[in-house]
């Protein structure tokens, strides 16, 4: 009697896959934009209910958002000796400077002087003049398919009407407080101005 054949196994997938994206057609789980063929991906096994694949990010948006799966994967190696890889120390570096920029980011709301003229309110969509109050706000905007909120800068005198936008995610409950708290290096006097300049909130 003729033994059945069993299908071959499949090879166990590396936690880990770092290579030169081969088409175009990949996105980065990080950043959501378009991997571009030839660029260095790394890619991040994922065990779900439909199989086992790689997710895959751009090798430096992984660094800034992802460091430990970095650090891993150059443990584990295996890719390719002609893909051109950067130094893990040049990776370190952009990790640190994003988690210096994410720890000076303003948070929304907050109040300040618009440093140039031209930036837009995006309430009235008018020019905000150089040295005026804007003010940045949370709005909710579609992003490749999700919903993000996103600081958006606007008049003060357009505040009021803003917040009452049915995407402003910032509250009206709270608002003058939570503006004194993150708005940084105001004058005295500066933020009540401000407020008056936003007009009645209730």
């Amino acid at each position: 009697m003729e033994e059945s054949k069993t299908p071959a196994e499949e090879p166990e997938l590396a936690p880990y896959n770092m290579e030169a994206a081969r088409s175009a057609r990949s996105r980065c789980r990080t950043c959501k934009r378009k991997i571009d063929k030839g660029v260095v991906r790394l890619g991040i096994l994922l065990e779900g209910p439909y199989g086992t694949g790689y997710l895959w990010h751009h090798l430096t948006c992984a660094a800034k958002r992802r460091f430990e799966d970095v650090e891993q994967a150059f443990e584990q190696g295996g890719w390719d000796k002609d893909l051109e890889v950067p130094p893990l120390d040049e990776l370190r570096k952009l990790r640190e400077a994003a988690e210096e920029k994410k720890k000076n980011r303003k948070e929304a709301p907050y109040v300040e002087r618009a440093p140039t003229d031209r930036s837009k309110c995006r309430h009235c969509e008018k020019l905000i003049e150089k040295g005026s109050w804007r003010v940045a706000v949370l709005r909710e905007v579609e992003f490749y398919g999700q919903t993000r909120m996103t600081p958006v800068n606007v008049h003060a005198s357009c505040t009021a009407a803003e917040l009452r936008a049915p995407d402003c995610t910032t509250e009206l409950d709270g608002f003058a407080a939570a503006l004194e708290k993150n708005s940084k290096g105001l004058e005295p006097g500066e933020l009540q101005n401000v407020l008056e300049q936003i007009g009645e909130l209730e």
